[in-house]
């Protein structure tokens, strides 16, 4: 800037001093010419001519100093603009940009379990194989239990005896009664035989429950479809000896039953994002093994709390699966939509100063730079979203040097709108 000036300043001397010496040849011209006409001129034309000579004098000097001072002060108002820092700024947008958070995501079927035995035994005969779609109440295996059958017999023969028993104690108490009534016998022996026939009575019961029970297990000898599915599974064959599922302490799984017809998908969304989330929101699936292939599904649930271990929140996808584009376990990924968090603003990441206390950006207020603290959200890339600290009424300037400080004096030279910078 200084080199600018001395040139600028040399030039202007140097025209200044060419203006004077034009001005000294045309009078040193004139005055000879006065002179050579001095023997045939007036006096009276002589002194005219001397007066126009010294007002041409007067102007030319009077013209070379204001050109001079005309130049000075275009120099001077030159450098005091080229010496502050020209700007460009925007403003921000009110708001935050939606986007799509993608996840990785567990496909479940919509209802499976494990299918155990109830009853110790040998497998006799299964009938349906992995893969095969079955009905609710579909004989699924059969499982021999002599034991139980045995059991079975004798707790029925023990019922007959109780039963005869009871009988027997019935018809003795009546008579007893019969006899108290013609005092024949005492009322202590009519009560003890009431309380045989009371006794029997509850010995029949007992047996009655006994038998329900081992009938029971006989039934469990017959393994039934909880519900239509798929078998996923099948862990056993002619033979082998099967243990009941809660006398054992690792019980084998015999079968594992699903219904796919709607599956479950579960996400875990960071924290950052949780309060974006909103049952009865949509989602869209895809997974690797179908590049092109898009599955619509509705956010149905989610935990409501945060794992204290992954600071996740679990969300529960339902998808209708009636073509089975999906299976159970697969691998997916999960596309939520973020609606814009209200009350944001985003910024352009060129906007933004980063220092020692942090995350700032550079707002021109009256020509003067102020150096505003901002808290950042979700970082875009090219944008961030800034969750206080500025209005939409700030000035931010684009790409602010980092040698800007407080009360800095810059000027304006353009104003980029928001949507110019997308």
């Amino acid at each position: 800037m200084s080199e600018q000036r001395h040139i600028v300043d040399a030039e202007t001397e140097n025209d200044a001093r060419s203006d004077v010496n034009n001005i000294h040849t045309d009078v040193v011209r004139a005055h000879e010419e006065a002179h050579a006409e001095h023997h045939i001129d007036k006096p009276g034309s002589m002194r005219s001519i001397g007066i126009l000579f010294a007002v041409v004098i007067l102007a030319a000097i009077g013209y070379g100093i204001y050109s001079r001072r005309s130049h000075e002060s275009r120099l001077q108002e030159t450098t005091a603009q080229e010496s502050v820092p020209a700007v460009v700024v925007t403003h921000a947008s009110i708001g935050s940009k939606s986007g799509e958070l993608t996840l990785p995501g567990s496909v479940s079927a919509y209802v499976e379990t494990p299918i155990y035995s109830r009853t110790n035994g040998y497998l006799k005969k299964w009938y349906f194989d992995i893969g095969a779609h079955v009905k609710q109440g579909d004989l699924l295996a059969v499982i021999e239990t002599p034991e139980v059958d045995q059991q079975l017999m004798q707790s029925r023969a023990e019922l007959e005896r109780q039963e005869a028993n009871a009988q027997l104690a019935g018809t003795t108490s009546d008579r007893w009664q019969s006899l108290l009534a013609k005092h024949a016998v005492s009322q202590q022996e009519a009560d003890q035989a009431r309380s045989n026939y009371i006794a029997a009575q509850a010995a029949v019961d007992a047996s009655k429950a006994n038998v329900k029970r081992l009938e029971e297990l006989q039934n469990y000898e017959k393994i039934i479809a909880p519900f239509s599915g798929v078998i996923t599974a099948r862990n056993t064959d002619i033979g082998d000896l099967i243990n009941a599922g809660s006398g054992s302490a690792n019980p084998r799984e015999l079968f594992h039953l699903a219904d796919t017809s709607k599956m479950r998908v579960y996400a875990a969304i960071p924290e950052l994002y949780a309060d974006r989330i909103r049952n009865g929101g949509v989602a869209t699936i895809t997974q690797d093994s179908s590049p092109g292939q898009v599955i619509t599904g509705n956010i149905v649930r989610n935990s409501n709390a945060i794992d204290r271990t992954s600071r996740t929140l679990n969300v529960e996808v339902d998808i209708n699966n009636r073509d089975n584009l999906l299976r159970p376990g697969a691998y997916v990924f999960v596309h939520f939509d973020l609606p814009g968090a209200p009350g944001t603003f985003t910024i352009p990441s060129n906007t933004m100063l980063f220092r020692a206390q942090g995350a700032q950006v550079a707002v021109v207020k009256d020509d003067r730079v102020q150096l505003k603290q901002i808290k950042i959200g979700h970082d875009y890339g090219d944008s961030v979203e800034v969750l206080s600290g500025i209005t939409a009424q700030d000035a931010l300037i684009l790409s602010p040097s980092d040698s800007l400080v407080n009360g800095a004096q810059v000027r304006v030279t353009s104003t980029v709108s928001p949507k110019g910078l997308q």
